[in-house]
This record gives C-alpha cells, sequence and structure tokens, in this order.
C-alpha cells in the first residue's frame, strides 16, 4: 500500500506526460500481483467499490473533526479525499498505541469491496486510524473511484504497454474481455502467457483519429464528408451481444438502450451519435439531426426513461467499417470499406442508422463555401479522408483530416470564480461569466476553466481574491469590472440557465483588461447566435 500511495502523491505534482508514463511504468514493473492489477484498474477507472460513497467520508469526518473545521479545510483544497487524510485527527485512546497496519494493495482493495454501506464508516475509519496521511489519501481515492491525479485511462494503458513492451492499440483491444486485475494481461505482457482472445465477444477497437487542417487539400486525394456535432461512437456486436462504447473506450451502452438494441448485424462499425431533430438545411447535409444541446440530456444518464426515449430519440451516423461479419477490414481501403459499409448500413433500422453523406465539391474553394454555411445543421465542419488510407489507431500523419468551423466568440464578464481540483486547488480557476440583459444586469451565460496560461491564471486568481464581494462556501462573487473574451462552439437554448442559454465547449479566448464591462456583449445578442 505505501508504494501505491507514494505513486499517487508523486503522479498529483507532475506535469510532464512522460514522467507520468514512467512512473506508472516503473510501479507496475516492480509491484506484485495482485496489487499492480489493481493499481492499474484504479488508475482506468475499472475499480468500483460501491460500499463507500463521498456521503460516508463525509459522515466520518464530521464526527471526528470540528464541522466547520471541515468545511473551511475542504473550501481551502478541494479535494475530498486529500482533504480528510491530512485533517483525520490522531485516533482514540484505544488504538492510540497500536502499530500501523501494513496492508498490500490487494488486501485493502480485497477489505473495502466487502463494505456495506452499513458498516463501511466504522470499518474506514478503522483503517485510517491506522495509516499515515498519505496513505489515508490513497485508500480514499480507492473507496471513492475518483483518482484525479492527472492520469486519463488512455495514459495508463499506454504506460502498461511501454512498461511491457506491447502496442497499446493491441492492448486496447483485449481490455474489454479481461477483467481485474488482469493476471492474464500481465503474463502476455511478460511473455509467460498468450494474447487474451476477445474472439467472439464484443471488445473496444481504438479509434481512427484526425489531425488539424492547415493549408489546403487535393481534393482528387481525399473525399470529404460532415463532421457532425455529436459523440463519437463505436458499435460493436458478436457472439449475440451489442456494446456501444466512446472515444474513450467507455462502455455506454446502458445510456443509448435503443441503439444498441438495433443494432443487429455482427461486426464493428464507426460513427456519430445523434438525436433527432429538425434543423434548417436537414436535406441538404442528410440531417434530421438536433442540435449538441439536445444530445446532452441523453448523455450520462444510468436510467433512461420512456419519457427521454420519446423526447430525445437516439441515432448514429455512420461514418466506418472496421469488421465486416467476421472479416477484419481495417487494412483495406478507405474506399473499399466504404462501399461495404452502405451495404452494411442497408440491413440496420433506418430509424436508428444512416450513412453519413459524402461532400461534393469542384475544388477546395467550393468546399470552403459549403463548410461556412453549415453551422445551422448540427454540423461541426468537414472531415477530409484519403481515399486509399486504412482505418488505423491513433492520429497518423496525412490520411485524415479535420476541418472544424471558426468559433464563436462573445465578450462576458466575470461574475463568480471557484477553486479547482488536484494540482489548482490553490487557485480560483473556474470562471462563471455573465452577459447583460435588457434591465441593465448581468445573467449567467456560461462557466470555463481553460483557456489562459499558467501566468493568466495566476493574474486571474489575484483578481478575483482581491476584488471579492461575497462568499457562498467554495464559491466568490466578485466584483463586476472584468471583461473576458469567451470562445465557444455554438450556443443554444437551455432551461437549466437564467439567461435561457448554454455555451458548448466555452473558453477563456483573452482576457480583456483594455474594454469596460459596460461594453460586454447583451443576452439577446448571444440569442441571436442560436441556429
Amino acid at each position: 500500500m505505501r508504494a501505491f500511495a507514494e505513486l499517487l502523491e508523486r503522479l498529483v505534482y507532475t506535469r510532464s506526460r512522460n514522467a507520468k508514463l514512467k512512473l506508472i511504468g516503473d510501479y507496475l514493473r516492480s509491484a506484485p500481483d495482485p496489487d499492480r492489477g489493481w493499481a492499474l484498474a484504479a488508475l482506468t477507472g475499472e475499480l468500483s467499490l460501491p460500499g463507500v460513497k463521498a456521503g460516508v467520508i463525509r459522515q466520518m469526518v464530521t464526527e471526528r473533526v470540528d464541522p466547520d473545521l471541515f468545511a473551511m479545510s475542504y473550501d481551502y483544497v478541494g479535494d475530498l479525499a486529500e482533504t480528510v487524510a491530512l485533517i483525520w485527527p490522531a485516533p482514540p485512546d484505544a488504538v492510540l498505541d497500536a502499530k500501523p497496519e501494513a496492508l498490500s494493495l490487494g488486501e485493502t482493495v480485497e477489505r473495502l469491496s466487502r463494505l456495506t454501506r452499513l458498516d463501511a464508516p466504522a470499518a474506514l475509519s478503522a483503517m485510517l486510524d491506522r495509516l499515515d496521511a498519505s496513505e489515508r489519501y490513497a485508500v480514499l481515492k480507492l473507496a471513492t473511484g475518483g483518482m484525479r491525479v492527472g492520469v486519463s485511462a488512455r495514459l495508463a494503458k499506454t504506460a502498461f504497454a511501454q512498461a511491457v513492451d506491447l502496442p497499446v492499440e493491441d492492448v486496447e483491444e483485449v481490455w474489454h474481455g479481461i477483467d481485474a486485475p488482469y493476471p492474464a494481461l500481465f503474463a502476455w505482457g511478460a511473455g509467460d502467457g498468450k494474447r487474451p482472445d476477445a474472439r467472439g465477444l464484443p471488445v473496444f477497437r481504438p479509434f481512427m483519429l484526425a489531425q488539424p487542417l492547415e493549408g489546403e487539400a487535393d481534393l482528387s486525394d481525399y473525399a470529404a464528408e460532415w463532421k457532425w456535432d455529436g459523440v463519437r461512437v463505436q458499435l460493436v456486436r458478436a457472439g449475440g451481444q451489442t456494446r456501444l462504447y466512446s472515444r474513450a473506450g467507455d462502455d455506454i451502452t446502458g445510456s443509448f438502450p435503443e441503439v444498441a438494441e438495433a443494432f443487429l448485424r455482427e461486426g464493428v462499425a464507426d460513427g456519430e451519435l445523434l438525436v433527432r431533430g429538425a434543423g434548417q438545411g436537414a436535406d441538404a447535409h442528410g440531417g434530421a439531426a438536433a442540435s449538441f444541446n439536445a444530445l446532452q440530456q441523453r448523455l450520462n444518464r444510468k436510467t433512461v426513461t420512456k419519457k427521454m426515449l420519446a423526447e430525445h430519440p437516439a441515432f448514429v451516423r455512420l461514418y466506418d467499417l472496421l469488421i465486416d461479419g467476421e472479416r477484419d477490414v481495417r487494412t483495406r481501403p478507405w474506399t473499399e470499406r466504404r462501399a461495404r459499409l452502405e451495404a452494411f448500413a442497408e440491413g440496420l433500422d433506418p430509424e436508428r442508422f444512416d450513412v453519413s453523406r459524402l461532400i461534393t465539391a469542384k475544388d477546395f474553394d467550393d468546399l470552403a463555401r459549403l463548410r461556412e454555411g453549415a453551422r445551422e445543421s448540427a454540423i461541426e465542419g468537414v472531415m477530409l479522408k484519403r481515399r486509399d488510407s486504412e482505418y488505423v489507431a491513433g492520429r497518423k500523419a496525412g490520411l485524415w483530416y479535420k476541418w472544424k468551423r471558426d468559433p464563436l466568440t462573445a465578450d462576458c464578464v466575470l461574475m463568480y470564480a471557484q477553486r479547482g481540483h488536484g494540482k489548482r486547488s490553490s487557485f480560483y480557476s473556474d470562471y462563471t461569466f455573465g452577459a447583460w440583459d435588457s434591465e441593465g444586469g448581468l445573467l449567467p451565460v456560461g462557466k470555463a476553466y481553460f483557456g489562459f496560461t499558467d501566468e493568466e491564471l495566476a493574474w486571474l486568481d489575484k483578481f478575483v481574491r482581491a476584488n471579492t464581494v461575497g462568499r457562498f462556501g467554495p464559491v466568490r462573487e466578485v466584483e463586476k469590472t472584468l471583461v473576458l473574451e469567451v470562445a465557444f462552439d455554438s450556443i443554444h437554448e437551455s432551461t437549466r440557465h437564467k439567461s435561457g442559454l448554454s455555451m458548448r465547449f466555452p473558453r477563456i479566448a483573452r482576457i480583456r483588461t483594455d474594454k469596460p464591462a459596460a461594453e460586454a456583449d447583451r443576452v439577446e445578442t448571444l440569442k441571436a447566435l442560436i441556429v
């Protein structure tokens, strides 16, 4: 357990991607089984310990520590596990002389996995009493399942692949066919076992990604199609089972059961998850796709009601075909895969699946004009795919390009700020901004926490501290004097915000110290951008 705690602590304070890969790789090479397998499961988000929830931990700590002291500490630190690990008091007299408990990571996971919601508070408290601060932090991170140490599932898998000298794409292809703590995976990596057999299982295959387009492209070498504004997904059917995966490899089948139930042809297809809606220009672009805001009503839902299914029916606009029946066609050129995809789609329910149309353009200038006129049709831009390209994992140069539409911008006024998490827990880095309404008041229109440099973050944090006019728990209200230029992909109507607006992918483009707050944009101006 000590080694895993040290790993987490070092990952929190390490910013370099390569340094994180080395830290994880060194741990996986040196840790014994099953500790290294459970560590990999935790870092990839595959470890679930349902007996311990954040509410249980808050209950535990407020029974040992003054609730106001805990609230102030949590506000300052910004991370529940770190706050509790640091503030946890010395144990009661009965265990003051007890020796620290030397649990392995495997033993810790086994003990936590046996806990129920009823016995979790007492059992977890007893564990924390015999651990030091860094081990308490590690145990609490394991218990809640939220690592938040700057490591994505992909990065953790990459670290494993590098540690055992395997292609990460091969690791991804067997990942969903094995269970933690992954003895078969480590045996394969060590050369002591065969590659885990995923045949007949609906496992994830790594996506092919596109590079941003810089300059022009020869359309005789590339096919053009629309880049739809939804969620990239992979549909897999094998062994009589269907799975729907996100680009990160997360299983989202349960959130879109109607799509999974309708995908009844053996194979693997790549496409864009959308919901039905009548948009302008739908016929011209192959549409009837609603905005991303409509799709957002369905995302991350563990339970899907009949009302949701009726009001926001989902479908997939297919882009490519990876496996046709039992035949892997990824090494075939795009032109052949496209023909196979069109034939494959004929056997699918047209209410749930269609094929993304290709764009007919005379030349690159003509394509540019078409791209500029596509914002109103739930279209994010244009894709260019080399006609002879294989379907290869990752972002390979010269094969696929994405040409996204230019972002929209608005000048907004900073209204509220909140501390971030992890390495940003000491900074006010989450910013809520607003636009002026018709009565001269500010209404929130969005929230952003990226787009600025480290130097700009330090400046913004100083501004928030020096200009606070109100405090609401972890949130600070500031004087309405600072204008931020906000870039965003699109804007939609929303009932969740008082302004009636919701931005898609907002980010801070510029700090406008040169602009008076009174000259910031108005809500009516932003509403005019809704398509």
